[in-house]
């Protein structure tokens, strides 16, 4: 069934998927607190934020293009602005083409090495698409697309690259794996019949719902170890324990009820608002 008409604003926020902007915002906006250890200049900030928009638009747009053909095959999926027609293919190449000089010119903005790294983000964030077609692997490209977000925000905001910084990297990496494991679980029958890859669709649902426990405890334990490397306050490490737990209670329903994944996936949600919790408890609320 195709999707009800919408006006042209509407249509576009349902193109690119808004409403999910929050899933990845809050590490984003933390991130950025965390470089700047407080607020950074309005400036800065509001070139990071145009940044990671200007790239997360680029991806989807051209996800939806590249992705058109099996989109139309998916009954999850075929209601799509590209696939009805109520967009075109030429649109979604435009929109990806002036999102990423977007993305680039903010960066120039920044500093040099913000330039100098504009254009391996893009490679990541635009090659997604073609991985599902040859690898299951593309779960873990997810995942390090995902994980750019802590190395851009303090590029953008010092110019540098400290080496504490992978510890996080390597964090979101886990994370956004994990958090991507459980998205294509809802995908998995259509992904099988039109011949696409993930972790799911190689190595069954069993095997996938296991090691999400596995990532994310990974995952908070690279962000203890940046916490302390960094270091963070007690609030911080309140924040990633009550990650802990509500990671631990979603997996576990995952692993009890892995045909119910988006309880899972919403989950996430809230793990990325208590993780900003944390941090804005650990800069601005003085402890004795």
């Amino acid at each position: 069934m195709n999707a009800a008409p919408a006006g042209p604003t509407a249509e576009l926020g349902r193109f690119l998927e808004i409403q999910n902007l929050g899933l990845n915002l809050p590490f984003a906006l933390a991130f950025l607190l965390l470089a700047a250890r407080g607020v950074p200049s309005l400036v800065t900030t509001g070139l990071l934020v145009l940044a990671f928009v200007a790239a997360r638009n680029a991806g989807h747009s051209f996800n939806r293009f590249a992705d058109r053909e099996q989109d139309a095959r998916n009954p999850r999926t075929r209601g799509r602005a590209l696939v009805t027609g109520r967009l075109s293919p030429a649109f979604a190449l435009v929109f990806t083409a002036v999102s990423a000089a977007v993305m680039v010119l903010a960066a120039a903005l920044l500093n040099p090495l913000a330039l100098a790294l504009a254009p391996v983000a893009l490679v990541l964030i635009l090659g997604y698409s073609y991985t599902k077609r040859f690898t299951w692997l593309t779960t873990v490209f997810l995942g390090l697309v995902e994980s750019i977000t802590p190395a851009a925000a303090y590029v953008g905001v010092t110019g540098t690259l400290a080496p504490t910084v992978l510890l996080a990297v390597g964090a979101i990496l886990l994370w956004g794996t994990a958090f991507e494991t459980i998205h294509s679980l809802g995908d998995l029958p259509a992904d099988l019949a039109l011949g696409l890859r993930s972790l799911p669709a190689r190595f069954g649902v069993r095997r996938s719902v296991a090691l999400v426990p596995v990532l994310h405890a990974g995952a908070l334990a690279l962000l203890a170890a940046f916490g302390a490397a960094e270091r963070l306050g007690l609030a911080y490490f309140v924040a990633l324990a009550a990650m802990g737990a509500l990671a631990a209670r979603t997996d576990r329903v995952l692993a009890l009820r892995p045909e119910e994944a988006a309880r899972p996936f919403r989950a996430h949600f809230a793990l990325g608002a208590l993780f900003l919790a944390g941090i804005l408890i650990a800069l601005f609320v003085p402890f004795p």
